[in-house]
């Protein structure tokens, strides 16, 4: 089975008489033989597309998800394919399937072996389209079972929920968040500038681009930004650096099209990391992006940039409404990308799951062993740890307190001295609920480690904590 990503470009000469109403990287599977129905009538593969190009308004709208999904279906069809048995078998028979398949991504060779999050993932992902296809009349059967059941929420809410029992347990959440502790998190910066773990100049390293990395994962891990919202950020919405140093962190926001689910929020960033960033704008990318001749396909040029927009092309245009494709295809007015990380040539820099893989390994190679392995996603989960700790001992209250009686009208800091911590951290990482913050954090741990929180927690937010308590005991 083939698995394709639609594009557009050149549908003129398809011998049709109109554009064909498919999304751009819209994943299509197609049989070998490149046939889309027979005697029998269309093929399973038909039926697949059909659902995939559904996503984007049933509550997936990430091309990400698009290829997760498909890789999901193509894995399935390709296992039911080499036993000879149809996509839309009799239930019985697609169960029994199920049952294999369950045996051979989960024990069988280790190529195709998948974590129980991805086995999780794969169970969620053809259920729900054994579900549509049934609905629709495509297939008569539901090869799954379900189990409803009540459950406590972390937020202290009772709920039911349909369970799929061919799901497989996996750890509790908080455990399974992979982050680093400060003393890796400093190590790691040291790395990515070029030095030693004291801070000295490692004249052993040959790499490049220490400003650039140190400062962007510096950005990473006191903002809390997914790998996708720090490589779209524009060097037009760093925000300015304050004339005098605070331990009140500086705003920071986020466009909606480059955040997870179109939702843009407003995150923060500490001074000495904003000062970084700062530096790295007016040196190391100056020197890379300054009279670069680099020209993307479609280039949007860039004039008059301000910190809410630009012209683009002629067309006056906010930031906030630029997709990450379009600001792929941003030039500065000076030359180069207009993002904030670039590469030798003035070209965007997009790659740092390579830069970190890279950096951890030199770390384990040179300094540290037992360093871990880290992707862009840690840099998330140790800001959401760091920061949950300075939220409950009071650290950002109290700085805050200081701005406030002092007189001063930082929006910011009067937000501080008013939310509870949890409901912070909530806003900063941009989740929709507090329950799913909570995962973040072990309760019984954190609360024999931290102090009193400045500010009294909701009766909700106690209930919870409760449940967790009861849950980790």
């Amino acid at each position: 089975m083939i698995l394709h990503y639609f594009s557009s470009a050149g549908w003129e000469e398809w011998d049709l008489y109109e554009r064909p109403v498919i999304r751009e990287a819209m994943p299509v599977l197609i049989d070998e033989d490149l046939c889309f129905e027979d005697a029998a009538g269309l093929r399973p593969t038909v039926v697949m597309n059909l659902w995939l190009r559904e996503l984007p308004v049933s509550g997936a709208p990430s091309p990400r998800s698009w290829r997760t999904y498909a890789q999901a279906l193509k894995g399935w069809a390709e296992f039911l394919g080499a036993r000879r048995i149809p996509v839309f078998a009799d239930r019985q028979r697609l169960r029994d399937a199920l049952s294999m398949y369950a045996e051979y991504r989960l024990s069988g060779p280790l190529e195709v072996r998948l974590s129980p999050a991805s086995w999780n993932l794969a169970v969620k992902t053809l259920s729900s389209f054994y579900q549509w296809a049934a609905a629709e009349g495509h297939a008569s059967t539901v090869p799954f079972s379900y189990v409803r059941q009540s459950m406590t929420r972390p937020d202290g809410a009772r709920v039911e929920v349909a369970r799929n029992p061919a799901t497989v347990r996996t750890g509790n959440a908080h455990a399974t968040r992979k982050y680093l502790e400060k003393p890796y998190a400093d190590l790691l910066m040291h790395a990515l500038a070029g030095n030693e773990p004291a801070g000295e100049r490692d004249v052993s390293f040959r790499g490049r681009e220490t400003g650039r990395n140190a400062a962007v994962i510096g950005l990473a891990l006191s903002s809390g930004l997914r790998s996708r919202e720090f490589t779209c950020l524009t060097v037009y919405e760093v925000p300015p650096l304050p004339r005098r140093r605070t331990a009140v962190p500086v705003p920071l926001v986020l466009a909606p099209p480059t955040a997870k689910g179109r939702k843009g929020r407003s995150t923060w960033i500490g001074y000495e990391d904003l000062a970084r960033v700062h530096g790295y704008i007016g040196w190391d990318r100056a020197a890379v992006a300054e009279g670069s001749r680099w020209r993307p396909r479609d280039p949007l040029f860039v004039e008059g940039p301000t910190h809410d927009g630009a012209l683009i092309n002629g067309t006056r245009r906010r930031w906030h409404t630029l997709s990450p494709v379009e600001r792929l295809r941003l030039v500065a007015p000076g030359g180069g990308s207009a993002l904030l990380a670039v590469q030798s040539g003035g070209r965007p820099f997009v790659d740092w799951a390579t830069v970190l893989r890279r950096t951890a390994q030199r770390i384990r190679d040179r300094f540290e062993s037992s360093f871990p392995h880290v992707h862009p996603h840690v840099t998330r989960h140790t800001f959401a740890m760091a920061t949950l700790e300075r939220l409950v001992r009071g650290y950002y209250q109290q700085a805050a307190q200081l701005v406030v009686d002092t007189g001063g009208d930082d929006a910011l800091a009067l937000y501080l001295t008013k939310a509870d911590p949890l409901l912070v951290l909530r806003d900063l990482l941009g989740h929709a609920s507090a329950a799913t913050t909570q995962t973040y954090l072990n309760p019984r741990e954190l609360h024999q480690a931290g102090e009193k929180p400045q500010v009294a927690w909701s009766r909700r937010e106690t209930e919870g904590l409760r449940t967790l308590y009861e849950l980790a005991a």
